[in-house]
Parts: structure tokens; sequence; C-alpha cells
């Protein structure tokens, strides 16, 4: 199983949101980075989990967990010119963009903010805190997934 972070503006689609879908599942969509959708493509497998980060916002910061029901497949809002997230070099026969769908598992008893996490020594290696990194899918280890719930 793999671990990883996954942000979004808690204003467009936060953790409630999340909740309160249907079967308390959506697919992760809108992803036009290569780096972050070559990770949801090609490295994300059903059961991995995910730390829900809230982006943002007053006080960013890892809010809850998900976990991955359904493997990659096309992200169909990059074909669809009425979305905001429609791309139009993306061709249906070739996609270009694609998504993961996500299950909702729980909201951590407390937002985990970036301000603390910077402060944990043993999350110097954590991709979350590099600088420039401003992916919205990132990859955390066991022991750093271990180490952030333990701050719960």
């Amino acid at each position: 199983m793999n671990y990883w972070l996954m942000k979004s503006e808690p204003d467009t689609f936060g953790i409630d949101d999340l909740f309160n879908r249907p079967e308390q599942t959506e697919h992760w969509d809108g992803v036009r980075n290569y780096q972050a959708r070559n990770m949801m493509r090609d490295d994300m497998k059903i059961g991995d989990q995910v730390f829900f980060y809230h982006s943002n916002c007053d006080e960013p910061g890892i809010v809850g967990i998900m976990q991955v029901v359904r493997e990659s497949y096309p992200d169909f809002t990059a074909f669809d010119p009425d979305d905001k997230h429609f791309d139009p070099k993306s061709n249906p026969d070739k996609p270009t963009w694609y998504m993961v769908d996500v299950k909702f598992v729980r909201k951590l008893s407390r937002n985990i903010s970036l301000r603390e996490l910077k402060l944990k020594t043993e999350l110097a290696d954590l991709a979350l805190l590099r600088r420039g990194n401003r992916l919205s899918i990132m990859p955390v280890n066991a022991e750093q997934w271990a180490f952030i719930l333990s701050l719960e």
C-alpha cells in the first residue's frame, strides 16, 4: 500500500463535500500538472491511503483521510468545454489527463496545520515541506504517515 497527500481548496471541494457525496466517494478531477498526473495514473492503487489537505485557506493543513477506490481513468472534465478544467488539447482517443476515485475514511480529530508540520524535524523530507513544491498530489512514506497520525 502507498500513502499520499492530496490538496484541495475547501471553498472548491473540502473534506465535508467528500463526506456528503453519495457513498462518500468522488472522482479527483482537474489535476493539470504532469508530475501529479503521472503519480495518479501510474502509481495510485486501490486501497492506497490519502491525507486530505486543505490548501489556500486561513489555516492550511491535513484535515482527513481518504482511500483510493478506483484506479486511474481519463479525466472526462478535460473534454467538456463547459467545465473549468477543460483542455482543448486533450483528446478522448489519447487522453492527457487522468483521475482516480477516492472515498472518505474519516476526519482527523483536528486540523494538523502546515505551520505545525514545518516545526517537526521528523518531517524534514516530507514533499509538502520542500521549498518550491506546489504539487497538488505527493507521496508520503509510511514513517511520515505514522508520525503525522501520532500528532492527532
